[in-house]
């Protein structure tokens, strides 16, 4: 399978799979890549694209089209899916983890199987892969072929995509409890991260769908053995967490839309307050205005009470804006 005896660069860890025995032979980072092909069964082998030596590693990887070992070393970040001489490679959508907990930033592993091996290559630690590892080793037995090890990957992204759901559709349902509260407060800043996980989430699971859709339609001469079969069972999986994915996905866009509307009703209510106050000083302002001209001959200006007068005018003034307002139905 390789041309040189050279020590696995990259190596994060390989299998040797073996259904009929039930084994998952364990290899080794100091493995020579020459005796990778000694063995029964089917090889896993799981490579860290930080090291800079993957490539040429997999350029001497028999088996390997050309395209298939460009597919594994590159640093793309969307999605993909291609069936070519019985070869599937591409980049699968899967959450990045951190070494003491999960996180829900998007991460990104690339592949490459047929029915003797699966190589599958990653920057940052991935989520569903290590639950995979240890289905790998609790039971190898249930992996029968590198076919369904790939199908165990994006069963694996399917249940993480449901864990993540169920943990935003609590946060949705404690912000919901505030915005719908007697008293107003602005949560759009607790949403929108939530709304920016939904919005990525639900673009990447849609595009897997369309490839998954897509290859499972091409001819089934140039695809590995069962691929069909497995494409579309992981057709209908995705399927049914992209209805939940769409339907958190409105629910945080309606809850957008409902923090909006009260914000905009409390702000239309603060400016109706203020048109009042206008409305009710703006006659006494003219008022004071017209007596505190520096001109001569002003009314009441030689009387003794003419300040009391001037109390009057102001007084009408404002019930006269208020019979007004009244008339005219905004009070």
């Amino acid at each position: 399978m390789l041309n040189a005896a050279r020590a696995l660069p990259g190596f994060v860890w390989g299998y040797r799979i073996d259904p009929a025995a039930g084994q998952a032979i364990r290899l080794q980072p100091e493995t020579e890549p020459a005796t990778l092909d000694n063995g029964p069964g089917f090889l896993w082998l799981h490579l860290n694209l930080a090291d800079a030596r993957v490539a040429a590693l997999l350029d001497g990887f028999e088996g390997l089209t050309e395209q298939a070992r460009a597919a594994l070393i590159t640093h793309d970040t969307h999605a993909a899916l291609t069936v070519d001489e019985h070869i599937v490679y591409g980049t699968l959508v899967d959450f990045q983890r951190e070494f003491d907990a999960e996180t829900r930033d998007i991460g990104w592993l690339h592949f490459a199987l047929c029915d003797r091996f699966i190589i599958t290559t990653r920057l940052q630690p991935i989520r569903s892969i290590d639950r995979v590892r240890a289905a790998v080793e609790k039971n190898a037995g249930k992996y029968g072929s590198p076919m369904h090890l790939f199908e165990t990957l994006v069963a694996e992204f399917q249940r993480g995509i449901i864990a993540v759901v169920i943990e935003l559709t609590e946060e949705l349902n404690a912000i919901e409890d505030v915005v719908y509260d007697n008293e107003l407060r602005d949560e759009r800043r607790r949403l929108a991260p939530v709304r920016r996980v939904v919005v990525r989430l639900y673009r990447h699971l849609r595009t897997m769908l369309a490839l998954l859709r897509r290859a499972a339609a091409s001819d089934e001469e140039n695809a590995p053995f069962a691929f069909d079969e497995v494409a579309q069972r992981l057709t209908a999986r995705l399927e049914a967490v992209d209805h939940d994915v769409h339907a958190l996905q409105e629910r945080a866009r309606l809850l957008h839309e409902e923090i909006d509307s009260k914000l905009s009703s409390e702000t239309n209510r603060h400016l109706y307050i203020l048109s009042l106050m206008t409305a009710f000083l703006l006659p006494p302002s003219l008022v004071t205005g017209f007596f505190g001209m520096n001109t001569s001959n002003l009314p009441f200006a030689a009387e003794t009470d003419g300040t009391i007068y001037a109390i009057g005018f102001i007084l009408v003034s404002i019930a006269a804006a208020w019979f007004l307002l009244r008339r005219a139905g905004i009070l």
